[in-house]
């Protein structure tokens, strides 16, 4: 499995119910089904992804994130999931409310657009980043909602949610301490898991 599913595997209890935004090929949940007996499902809109997730016995429903969670109601999972979509959807704060309105806890990850390479190329090049982790032109990029992770945890305070734990790691998904030092420079990806707000870490 992919190392930065396997961090987020670590992170969820066993027997756990558990919804993964955006699950692609459902990897992460059929692992979880596998290992840790969780009861799984997987919120998807790509008809590819949808199908290699039933080869793998794993629920998923086509649901378009951006439309919101409405058609679940209140405290239906102890953990959502979402990897890598954060900056992808049009209301990233809406969508965070959702989450920990259906659930206990949430994992959220997703790539640090204040890394130092990113800041040089902006920098040297006077363009937007091209690079490992943010492939795309700025004109064809499903980023929307660029953020440093100072950002996001400024935007769990103003909610006043709960950072329970932070991961910060490189591009081969490894913690360095200059990187645990100095995430917002030297960090390439973090994993925050949320409580709601009040919740006690």
């Amino acid at each position: 499995m992919r190392r930065d599913l396997d961090i987020i595997s670590d992170l969820v209890n066993p027997g756990a119910r558990v919804l993964d935004l955006g699950c692609g090929e459902g990897q992460l949940l059929a692992h979880l089904q596998a290992n840790k007996n969780v009861n799984g499902y997987g919120l998807e809109i790509d008809a590819d992804n949808i199908t290699t997730c039933l080869s793998r016995g794993v629920n998923v429903i086509e649901q378009d994130l951006d439309q919101g969670l409405h058609n679940f109601p209140d405290d239906s999972f102890d953990m959502v999931v979402m990897t890598e979509t954060l900056q992808t959807v049009r209301a990233p704060d809406r969508l965070l409310d959702e989450m920990l309105r259906i659930a206990d806890q949430c994992v959220v990850t997703f790539p640090n657009f204040g890394h130092w390479r990113c800041r040089t190329y902006l920098l040297s090049r006077g363009m937007m980043p091209v690079a490992d982790h943010l492939p795309h032109a700025w004109y064809d990029t499903p980023n929307i909602h660029l953020c440093t992770f100072l950002d996001f945890e400024r935007l769990c305070r103003q909610k006043a949610l709960t950072i329970i734990d932070r991961f910060v790691v490189d591009d081969r998904h490894i913690s360095r301490p200059l990187a645990n030092r100095f995430p917002n420079v030297f960090g390439h990806t973090a994993f925050y898991r949320l409580g709601r707000a009040g919740s006690a870490a």
